[in-house]
């Protein structure tokens, strides 16, 4: 079982959204190096021991590769090719869940500097602060500042919660029925900080050889992703910024204005995008932007920080919508349109100097993690100086736009703007259906809805052009009369598509386009970033209850139909643990591993209910995931 080897450009276009491919021609004729071209080279050199998951590199005794042809069916220290493939993929993922975690801990300690008065933010949720206080057992006596105060230092401690005292999150979001087989199964997670650091240890030379202990430790590092970061750093977001209603937004290339400042905020935390926000709504700054000879400061989102902002943040003149994910930042920056780019935390790709100099745009790092060569500045995120991070990102932007224009970069903006419908939620999917799930598992159970998919979704060229996979299978779906809610990169493929718009519904099949028409809704649901995967948790949650089952026997099923990197496979071992029918592409680096590939593909079904399903194609991919549904609808006698 390899991996299909399939060309990232189909028909010359490398993107199935007209902007992108219009910028690409841009940078393709300026002879700037670019994710599309660099890819080719790479597809030519591709190793098969890699692609499958047999190469270590852990230690001096190798490296080492698995190969029948030649009697190398260890590695030196005796390691089998079913061992050293899942421990390659437990390492990776831990990457996915200290992302998270780093997101999370800033989210927390975001939100204590704000009660203590040292944010340019505040508490627009109080409902949602005492709701988590009410739920976590937390004193709410006091101010809600203090009321928050605590809530911060509890989530902090929970990140390093013992063994002997499990977290208290696991215990109050994750439904009943999937405890107790955790607990059968011991998945059941300690805290987050814990789950990494015993993962890592087990992937030392010499400690964990059994691909089946390994397996485990993963699922048990992607229950404790979601429960220990993914849940609380959102109901913070919500504490801090408002809980997600649905409203209309704006996205794709077409947003930029070049006659404005313009500063791109791109990554996956929205600290320094929603102050810089704040900051340009001050009339001193906006006619600061003016004296330079501008129309005035535009604060735009891109990929994941910029959705967090989209889900919560209405177009106001200031705030300017979401460009796309990250294949689209070259793109982006390509416009000639860009006077800062501002970078927190992941998904910054390291080539963007030269586009920087050749369009005249202030890179700025305003996050620790991220050192990108060639960027002018970098400020490490410490909550109380978000402020004036923000007043300096504009003062930066004012000066780059003067420069700009003095240079006169000739600015190319694709005439394509896309309405979509972001800042859908649990609450927000209640609310709608009149504070009662009733009326969604009537419409399923009349089978006008025959089930949900959950897309939690990068985008890669792995699977064919950029966005090809996400959009053909959303697309798929829903002409099978099965509703879509989108997280990630993904997600912002679908919206850029027009798939989230609720002109999409005629794409939809009989029954679902009748429940959209009914409620006025897109037969693809924004439910957020790849962080809200524990927002959809939630709602899974909320309807397995509602029937009494497990979430295993829903008529549901996962897809990330054309994932990067270890956000989302780390997504994708939750999605397992929790009983989900999880589709991935591209196939993952296991292949190599024929044991471990029948674990993850038929004997995890009997044991979490969950297992994985392989299809590089958008039409196999969607009829896998309705069989699946059509099964559990019948035993469910549906």
């Amino acid at each position: 079982m390899f991996r299909e080897a399939i060309s990232h450009r189909q028909d010359g276009r490398i993107s199935v959204h007209d902007s992108v491919q219009e910028m690409y021609e841009r940078i393709h004729a300026d002879g700037l190096s670019n994710v599309f071209d660099r890819y080719d080279p790479q597809a030519k050199i591709r190793c098969n021991f890699c692609v499958e998951g047999v190469s270590c590199q852990l230690c001096t005794g190798g490296p080492c590769r698995i190969s029948d042809k030649v009697g190398a069916t260890h590695g030196t220290c005796g390691i089998d090719r079913n061992a050293m493939a899942m421990r390659d993929m437990l390492l990776r993922n831990m990457m996915g869940t200290s992302t998270y975690t780093h997101h999370a801990y800033n989210a927390f300690r975001t939100l204590k500097s704000t009660a203590e008065g040292k944010t340019p933010f505040q508490i627009t949720d109080v409902d949602k602060l005492y709701w988590m206080c009410d739920k976590l057992g937390i004193d709410k006596s006091g101010s809600k500042e203090q009321a928050a105060i605590r809530l911060a230092d509890f989530l902090i401690t929970q990140l390093s919660s013992g063994y002997d005292e499990p977290p208290k999150l696991v215990e109050v979001f994750a439904p009943e029925p999937r405890k107790k087989k955790w607990r059968e199964l011991a998945i059941y997670p300690a805290g987050v900080m814990h789950e990494i650091k015993d993962s890592a240890a087990s992937c030392l030379t010499n400690v964990d050889g059994d691909h089946v202990s390994m397996a485990k430790k993963a699922l048990r590092l992607g229950i404790a992703t979601i429960y220990g970061s993914q849940i609380p750093l959102e109901m913070v977001q919500d504490i801090l910024f408002g809980t997600p209603t649905p409203h209309e937004v704006q996205v794709d290339l077409g947003i930029m204005d070049p006659d404005c400042v313009n500063i791109v905020f791109n990554g996956h935390e929205p600290w320094i995008g929603v102050a810089s926000i704040l900051a340009a709504r001050d009339p001193k700054n906006q006619e600061k932007a003016r004296q330079a000879g501008a129309k005035g400061i535009k604060i735009t989102g891109s990929i994941e920080c910029g959705q967090e902002v989209l889900q919560r943040f209405n177009m106001d003149g200031v705030f300017n919508g979401l460009t796309g994910n990250w294949l689209a930042i070259e793109p982006l920056l390509a416009t000639g349109a860009v006077d800062v780019f501002a970078m927190d935390e992941n998904c910054s790709p390291p080539y963007i100097a030269p586009y920087a100099k050749k369009y005249q745009i202030t890179l700025v790092s305003v996050n620790d993690l991220v050192r990108i060569p060639g960027v002018e500045k970098n400020f490490d995120y410490k909550p109380p100086e978000a402020g004036n991070i923000a007043q300096q990102l504009i003062d930066m932007g004012i000066e780059n736009f003067k420069k700009r224009k003095e240079r006169k970069i000739e600015p190319k903006v694709p005439n394509k703007v896309q309405k979509a419908i972001a800042g859908f939620s649990t609450e927000a999917v209640l609310k709608a259906l009149g504070g009662k799930l009733d009326p969604l598992l009537d419409v399923i159970k009349a089978g006008k809805i025959k089930g949900v998919a959950a897309l939690v979704n990068c985008t890669t060229l792995a699977t064919g052009p950029h966005d090809y996979m996400t959009v053909n299978v959303a697309k798929e779906l829903i002409k099978r009369d099965i509703l879509v809610i989108s997280g990630g990169c993904g997600n912002h493929a679908l919206e850029v598509a027009g798939l989230c718009n609720p002109d999409a519904v005629g794409l939809a099949g009989s029954g679902l386009q009748d429940v959209c028409r009914t409620l006025g809704m897109p037969p693809v649901l924004s439910f957020g970033t790849c962080t809200d995967t524990g927002r959809m948790s939630m709602l899974v949650t909320e309807i397995a209850n509602a029937l009494g089952v497990d979430t295993s026997d829903l008529p549901v099923a996962v897809t990330a139909p054309q994932y990067l990197e270890q956000k989302a496979t780390i997504d994708a071992l939750f999605a397992l643990a929790f009983g989900m029918y999880t589709h991935l592409a591209p196939t993952p680096p296991v292949t190599g591993g024929p044991e471990l590939v029948k674990l993850l593909t038929e004997d995890l079904e009997g044991l979490t209910g969950g297992k994985v399903a392989l299809a590089n194609n958008p039409e196999e991919a969607a009829r896998g995931m309705e069989a699946h549904i059509l099964k559990k609808r019948q035993a469910l006698g549906i």
